[in-house]
């Protein structure tokens, strides 16, 4: 006698299209679309060679395993987000504040502070004074100390020179020789604080922007 199998065809229910709302709405109906799916598979298998349990076991746990690591990202970017928004209400109170970092000092007729740190081995350091096309404008002497110094802004004929920006760079020098060469901070008043990819940004006056973490000294502008 011989035993024929002729599994009967199953209409598959239609298949819900995924949500587009949020990664959690996608991940729910992607879950109902799989159990479907799963079902019309047991119910079309072959009686007489049917799917290992184990085998059923093993996809519903990589689908948990894929829907949990995606509702963890999800979790995650939400918790980045609220302390993005919690850090930078928190640093509200830096606008208007000086901070100290090495970044482009805005001139505009007044002075800027600069806080050189030549190396201490030196015997000799200068400032080197370049614009914002990067050309070298003005170098002068300094005393091998990290005391805070004011660059007045004018040339050798005592005439202001240009708005703008203007980046410092310490030349730490032991006789005639180089041995170190580094950017020096200046104190720049904050206009802006903005959260970005990077980080929290400082928005400093002439639109130079800095990262918070870099800024080494904060202090009121009448200091």
């Amino acid at each position: 006698m011989e035993i024929s199998t002729n599994p009967t065809a199953t209409t598959p229910p239609p298949i819900p299209a995924a949500s587009q709302d949020s990664p959690t709405s996608g991940i729910s109906s992607d879950f109902e679309t799989f159990l479907r799916m799963l079902t019309v598979q047991m119910q079309n298998q072959d009686p007489l060679n049917p799917v290992d349990s184990s085998d059923y076991a093993v996809q519903l746990a990589t689908f948990s395993g894929v829907e949990q690591a995606v509702l963890t990202n999800d979790l995650l970017k939400s918790l980045t987000s609220q302390m993005n928004t919690s850090g930078l209400a928190g640093m509200a109170d830096w606008v208007g504040k000086e901070a100290r970092a090495e970044a482009p000092g805005f001139f505009d007729g007044q002075p800027i502070v600069i806080a050189p740190r030549p190396e201490a081995i030196a015997d000799r350091a200068e400032i080197v004074v370049r614009d914002e096309a990067g050309s070298v404008v003005q170098r002068f002497d300094i005393a091998v100390t990290s005391d805070p110094i004011e660059w007045a802004g004018v040339d050798t004929g005592g005439f202001p020179m240009d708005r703008g920006l203007y980046s410092f760079e310490v030349v730490s020098m032991s006789g005639d020789e180089i041995i170190a060469q580094a950017p020096a901070a200046v104190y720049s008043r904050i206009t802006e604080v903005r959260t970005e990819s990077s980080g929290t940004v400082l928005i400093l006056e002439g639109g130079a922007a800095v990262t918070s973490d870099k800024v080494t000294a904060l202090r009121d502008p009448s200091a």
